[in-house]
């Protein structure tokens, strides 16, 4: 399957955005309304993910300091592929801002994944929402994608 990342403004895209992120964050993670939607959103770079058929799958943000989040997947597209193409276009957004680290806030079972990218824990854990989180923070140049492996 095939998926592509678009970069897109809240201000336009909010109505999908939001949708996304609610069948996710509010709805399947049970995380509150007003704690996934803030200030940030009107001044973060944001991407929007579609699968071969156009439908909207999954979105992401990268604030203007480098701070990646709102990652939210429709849960029957969780797979690398769709997450290095989200990671793949807001790493794009970095360079073309000139950014030189960008970070992460995961939760405690995903560090290893985003060691393999490259990243490394800054600080210590920290509980957000109810959930335990741990910051993580890599420079551009020492990002990298694991191998996907295609299976059919």
């Amino acid at each position: 399957m095939t998926f592509t990342a678009e970069n897109v403004d809240w201000g336009e895209a909010k109505h999908k955005l939001s949708k996304l992120r609610e069948k996710v964050f509010v709805y399947e993670w049970r995380i509150p309304k007003e704690c996934e939607f803030d200030q940030h959103d009107n001044t973060s770079f944001h991407v929007l993910v579609r699968d071969e058929t156009n439908l909207e799958i999954a979105t992401g943000r990268i604030t203007p300091n480098g701070e990646i989040g709102r990652i939210a997947v429709v849960p029957s597209y969780r797979g690398p592929e769709v997450y290095q193409t989200l990671f793949q276009a807001l790493i794009e957004i970095a360079k073309q801002h000139s950014l030189e680290t960008v970070s992460v806030q995961c939760e405690l079972e995903g560090v290893k994944y985003y060691q393999q990218q490259g990243f490394r824990p800054v600080g210590t854990v920290y509980m957000d929402a109810g959930i335990p989180r741990q910051r993580m923070s890599v420079m551009i140049t020492e990002f990298s994608l694991p191998k996907v492996e295609l299976t059919h």
